[in-house]
């Protein structure tokens, strides 16, 4: 039976005595026999706000999230305007989430050419870790937040190796790198989704990865981890870098483990992702290393939406077409059923301790917050995710919180139903009944060099 009393934080048998006693019974939930698991956590998040509010802001991504049963979600640095790229955008994104947010939300610095000087202070003012791309962001972005190269990340990593203590800067890669020999598309059928997947094989993920590897041995004590990576292929490359030493991390996402190349239809843009969703037998390798010890650690969603023109999504000539949509897939919301689900249909051995692991304490542990979040235990904030693993609903954009609606999922019937999401004992969802208020904290990542002081973040 999940009874739920609404405190900060996860108190001793003495305390709730104490709490039971001096508190009015309104204060005590019994949700019956749903499952409490700790809240979930996202490390992959892109939030638009500033610049971009109408592709995603902080109001309703946090929503959202908070709907999908996550307490915290990590934001990327790569979309909004300014990017966080600095210390200053970094105080733009706090000062704007600030009053808005529903669940906490801390955010990943960036690291891209030229900005050397802002990486230590941006870890010390907070940042989860740096997070760069090897493959340049579709325009707009582009311009704003462009890729680094082998060497360029290599001067970065020497720098932290100088200037951090061992295992304090924890650097992200958005892992494909562009090809040597351009695929030129096809395009007399740009709304096809083959003439895309064609111009981004596995060969680019591969390539990168091989890269990020002879980085992790050479910087063995700097943690280096991979974002939403959709090759099997890959894997072994992960897993042989940790046998010599590298600390290599990686996540994959939803869609790669639920979608696949060959259900996606003409037109539909909202399936667009980098990297690409693959190929059916490319999920065969991905559900295997999920296992505990396995390549992959986590699972992200990479929540990326866009307005529906960005998307391709509004009527005209340029409708449907892959070769011009903005690439994202919005997710965060039905992360959890999404996998549930995928996981019943393919008969996987995968289990709601799995779920909490892989969803839960990795990202926590990930992101320097395992000492306060992703366990129900003494002293730890009381987050909580309230869910039905044999519940099913249907997927419509009457139910999503995201400033746009289009999804891969609509119409598709899930498993799992999230109940009640719990922020530090704060009530704020619960389904039919809707969101408390925005009460969630900026989430700054302690550091032992701090150069850089926040006033009332």
């Amino acid at each position: 039976m999940a009874v739920l009393l609404w405190t900060r934080r996860v108190l001793s048998g003495r305390e709730v005595n104490t709490y039971l006693y001096n508190t009015e019974s309104e204060s005590v939930f019994d949700f019956g026999d749903l499952v409490l698991m700790p809240g979930l956590i996202d490390p992959n998040v892109h939030i638009n706000e500033p610049g971009r509010k109408d592709w995603e802001g902080f109001v309703t991504a946090t929503k959202a999230a908070a709907a999908g049963g996550f307490t915290t979600i990590i934001d990327r640095p790569t979309n909004a305007t300014p990017p966080t790229v600095s210390v200053a955008g970094l105080k733009a994104k706090t000062s704007t989430a600030r009053g808005k947010i529903y669940v906490d939300v801390g955010f990943w610095g960036g690291l891209v050419p030229g900005n050397g000087d802002q990486l230590a202070p941006l870890l010390a003012a907070g940042v989860m870790g740096l997070q760069c791309t090897l493959c340049g962001s579709a325009s707009p972005v582009s311009q704003e937040f462009p890729a680094v190269n082998e060497a360029q990340l290599e001067e970065a990593l020497c720098r932290l190796d100088k200037d951090q203590e061992e295992g304090e800067a924890l650097i992200a890669v958005h892992a494909e790198l562009p090809l040597t020999t351009e695929i030129h598309a096809d395009e007399e059928a740009p709304r096809e989704y083959g003439t895309f997947l064609a111009t981004r094989p596995a060969d680019m993920e591969i390539s990168a990865t091989q890269l990020l590897c002879r980085l992790a041995r050479r910087h063995p004590g700097r943690c280096i981890h991979i974002l939403n990576a959709s090759s099997g292929q890959c894997l072994p490359l992960v897993e042989e870098c940790r046998r010599q030493g590298g600390n290599l991390s990686l996540d994959t996402c939803p869609h790669y483990l639920a979608l696949a190349a060959e259900e996606v239809p003409e037109c539909g843009t909202e399936f667009k992702t980098w990297p690409p969703i693959r190929e059916r037998r490319n999920q065969e390798h991905l559900w295997p290393a999920l296992r505990l010890g396995r390549a992959i650690r986590m699972i992200g969603s990479d929540h990326s939406p866009a307005t529906p023109g960005a998307r391709a999504l509004t009527c005209g000539r340029g409708r449907g077409n892959f070769l011009n949509a903005w690439p994202g897939i919005n997710s965060v919301q039905l992360s959890l059923p999404v996998v549930w689900t995928a996981a019943n249909q393919r008969g996987s051995t995968l289990t709601v301790a799995d779920i909490h692991r892989l969803m839960c304490q990795e990202p926590a542990k990930l992101c320097g917050l395992s000492a306060s979040k992703g366990r129900i235990a003494e002293g730890y904030d009381a987050d909580f995710c309230v869910w039905s693993p044999e519940e099913e609903f249907t997927v419509g954009p009457e139910l999503l919180y995201t400033a746009t609606k289009a999804t891969p999922y609509a119409g598709q019937r899930l498993r799992g139903v999230v109940h009640a999401t719990v922020v530090r004992g704060l009530h704020v969802y619960q389904q039919f009944e809707g969101f408390g208020q925005p009460l969630g904290k900026v989430l700054l990542r302690r550091s032992g060099r701090k150069l850089v002081k926040f006033v009332s973040m």
